[in-house]
């Protein structure tokens, strides 16, 4: 049975959730990520993409060429929540699908065609998340994943693409190298520097050169340039841990600014665990040295969601990793082992005032946002570091389990 799978991604997901709270963003160059000399760009809109602007680069990059652009620190909670409204709509729609990041999915609809068939169900899929959710998305359809996240490209912004069977060669042909997922930037000038621009010399290439010049990924790329991915659409679960990190803005050997930042992060991490009825038993700590030497520890605790229960791990683990007492650059913390279930009380070490307390900080979090209440030496560390991660805003990363 041939298959049919479909890639969606939602247009610059992060600027898109933004331009919902405010639509005075619509049509502008937006830059989302850290203001700072270390910051990235996270997410821009494609008004600043017009400017050659592009996620990943530096921040002080992008405002050069676009000096007129607006930036925003972002938030990773309401990216998070919009993330997870398309994630349901999408399972309660489809048989099969993985979700490979927060603004990206792949849908098996193999078998489609005895019923409605697959571009009239991803179509309507592709309405129903915009009428719902208020983002517009792109999409892609064809016989297998690498072949529908290059169309998905090309439908973009807000459109779909069908690649008909037999075509897949021939759609891939004229593209550029950095189509092919898989290629990045040191292949890529590997392969540039060889004459290989487009993916249809490439597909001339023989497939074992591509094997010795990149080993066993070469002829994964080979069969990628030539259409053929034979890799399923792998179930999703629901993510089994969450992190954040943070990276100064200057290193530092400041420790009461380093446990204060540890403890704003790890409380922020514990109410997002009991937002989404989430308990943890197992915490790690990571940090990164000026001189990029990169340390973690972790420790196995009960199953909690408890500030006063997380904390004084956390200090733990830190003091036993820093050691060396030379500047730090980054530090990061993470908890693993996620179960459902809301938290039970412990006779020796709760309070029903504790209990009381929390409630109390989680429902003002809830309506006003998870940095409305937080402990002083958490909020005093505020000011000296920046957000490691793909949101580069306040809160933290929710990592999905999945496998690539």
């Amino acid at each position: 049975m041939q298959r049919n799978i479909l890639h969606l991604d939602l247009d610059s997901f992060f600027v898109s959730v933004e331009c919902l709270h405010n639509k005075e963003l619509i049509g502008k160059p937006v830059l989302i990520g850290a203001d700072s000399d270390r910051g990235v760009v996270a997410s821009c809109s494609y008004a600043a993409r017009a400017f050659g602007i592009r996620s990943a680069m530096p921040m002080r990059t992008a405002k050069q060429l676009c000096p007129e652009a607006i930036v925003l620190r972002g938030n990773s909670g309401e990216y998070m929540k919009k993330s997870d409204e398309v994630t349901e709509i999408i399972r309660e729609r489809v048989p099969l699908f993985e979700k490979t990041s927060v603004d990206e999915f792949y849908v098996d609809f193999t078998g489609t065609e005895k019923f409605f068939g697959a571009w009239k169900l991803a179509t309507e899929l592709k309405k129903y998340i915009a009428d719902e959710t208020g983002l517009p998305n792109s999409f892609g359809l064809s016989i297998n994943k690498t072949v529908s996240k290059v169309a998905t490209n090309d439908a973009k912004p807000n459109g779909q693409k069908e690649v008909e069977r037999g075509t897949e060669k021939i759609f891939l042909a004229p593209k550029p190298i950095e189509s092919i997922p898989g290629v990045g930037g040191k292949t890529a000038h590997l392969l540039r520097s060889m004459g290989v621009a487009r993916i249809h010399t490439m597909q001339e290439l023989p497939i074992d050169l591509m094997q010795r010049l990149l080993g066993e990924h070469g002829p994964v790329l080979w069969r990628k340039a030539n259409g053929i991915d034979d890799s399923p659409v792998i179930p999703w679960h629901e993510r089994k841990s969450i992190s954040t990190e943070r990276t100064f803005e200057r290193d530092t050997i400041d420790v009461v600014k380093l446990r204060g930042m540890l403890t704003a992060m790890a409380e922020s991490l514990a109410f997002q665990l009991r937002k989404g009825d989430k308990l943890t038993s197992c915490v790690s700590v990571k940090i990164r040295y000026a001189d990029m030497n990169t340390h973690l520890r972790q420790q196995r605790i009960g199953y909690t969601a408890c500030d006063h229960i997380i904390l004084p791990t956390v200090h733990e683990l830190f003091n036993k990793l820093y050691d060396r007492r030379q500047r730090i650059r980054l530090v990061g913390v993470r908890f693993s082992h996620l179960v459902g279930g809301g938290h039970q009380m412990d006779a020796f070490s709760d309070t029903e005032e504790a209990m009381s307390l929390y409630q109390a900080m989680d429902k003002v979090r809830k309506r006003f946002g998870d940095r409305t209440v937080m402990r002083a030496a958490g909020m005093e560390a505020q000011s000296i570091g920046r957000m490691d991660n793909p949101f580069d805003g306040q809160a933290p990363v929710l990592l999905a389990n999945r496998r690539a």
